[in-house]
């Protein structure tokens, strides 16, 4: 029986992550073990490990290493507690084979401890790419380290296979959170009221807006620009979520709850909606605001618009129903003239989502249970065959 250690650093992440861990969990050849970290075990995020208890998992181990800065000396410091504790709880429970998503700080802590101790890494969501934040380098690096490889996009599956990974070794399966769209079962209007505590309004904003780490302190003027437009914004509803931990998103947090305290009429924040809320409220939204990739992946399902701002998803694939725009107060007011002109929303109509329409959990499954594991470990670069251009 194989042992999968499915790790998970973030709210956003075991939303994602949640389908894979049932099938595993369910499976009679394998053996799911959960390590939980980050933002999961800290007050000031919602001690969302609760909510992975609550959905009838156990978690095997906890690694703390979040610290309460978010300081760059803050996150590197997070960084090598993280490989510490990770040290420690791999060698415990000694998996086959380490299951991770994406490109957070947490991940790579995860991803480098496993490297040391031999224990081979699958990741999902590699090649994709974010300029403006450094989880773009992290994603990149974790891509190396890893073994088995899931996209969510054949571009993604190209990328990962410039960095010199085996072909037989990378698969497209799809955003794996497309299957939230297709399996849960998701609140009515008045459930969804209930659960939030919130009435909407004529038109409904969702907003979740992170800092832009590879941008020298900007993430305060660019969250008030869109603070200003948001509120010349006309019989319109604002849900917002907080920002990840990461490099100012203290700033940022702070400034949602100040806002909202001065417009509770029309306004309510959630540091975590969870999977279920988050996606239902898709169902009754107009648009996804601000710069999450959410916003890119789940929205397109729904037919509505995405306002993106700035450069933190720059470079990843996009529907036509995102609008990208610079974090300007001129270039967002026109962002927003453009989501609710008639054009736009006809357009909508006909949006498709580039990450896929589900099904991404059963083809990892299958993957991860047959992929031979012996000598997994040792990988040989795959050079690409160019053709030289005379000059």
């Amino acid at each position: 029986m194989r042992k999968i250690c499915i790790i998970t650093g973030s709210r956003a992440e075991y939303g994602q992550l949640y389908w894979l861990m049932k099938e595993v969990d369910s499976a009679r050849d394998l053996e799911l073990q959960i390590i939980t970290t980050g933002m999961h075990l800290s007050p000031e995020f919602g001690l969302t490990y609760k909510q992975i208890e609550q959905d009838g998992f156990t978690i095997n181990k906890k690694v703390e290493m979040i610290l309460s800065s978010d300081s760059k000396v803050g996150i590197t410091k997070s960084i090598g507690l993280g490989v510490v504790g990770f040290a420690d709880a791999l060698n415990d429970l000694n998996p086959d084979l380490i299951v991770v998503l994406g490109d957070r700080f947490e991940i790579f802590s995860a991803v480098s401890a496993a490297m040391i101790a031999k224990i081979p890494v699958t990741h999902l969501h590699g090649g994709e790419v974010t300029e403006g934040v450094f989880d773009e380098l992290i994603r990149h690096s974790i891509t190396k380290m890893s073994h088995l490889h899931f996209t969510a996009t054949e571009e993604y599956l190209k990328r990962v296979i410039q960095l010199g990974e085996q072909p037989n070794r990378v698969f497209n399966v799809g955003a794996v959170g497309i299957d939230n769209i297709m399996r849960l079962s998701l609140l009515s209007r008045d459930e969804f009221e209930q659960s939030i505590d919130f009435k909407l309004g004529k038109r409904n904003l969702l907003i979740t807006f992170h800092p832009v780490t590879l941008e020298q302190a900007t993430s305060e003027q660019q969250f008030e620009n869109l603070l200003q437009v948001l509120d010349e914004q006309m019989d319109t509803h604002l849900i917002f979520t907080k920002a990840n931990a990461d490099t100012d998103g203290r700033i940022i947090n702070k400034m949602i709850d100040d806002y909202v305290m001065m417009h509770t009429d029309k306004s309510v924040v959630y540091t975590s909606l969870g999977q279920l809320r988050y996606i239902s409220a898709m169902q009754y939204i107009d648009a996804v605001v601000g710069n999450s990739s959410s916003g890119l992946t789940e929205a397109p399902s729904f037919k509505i618009g995405t306002i993106n701002i700035g450069d933190r998803q720059c470079g990843r694939s996009k529907s036509q129903s995102v609008i990208d725009c610079n974090p300007m107060v001129k270039d967002i007011q026109l962002a927003f003239e453009k989501l609710f002109s008639h054009s736009f929303q006809q357009q909508l109509k006909h949006a498709s989502n580039p990450y896929g329409d589900g099904g991404s959990t059963e083809k990892i499954i299958e993957i991860i249970r047959s992929f031979p594991l012996d000598g997994i470990l040792k990988k040989k670069f795959y050079d690409i065959k160019t053709t030289k251009v005379a000059i």
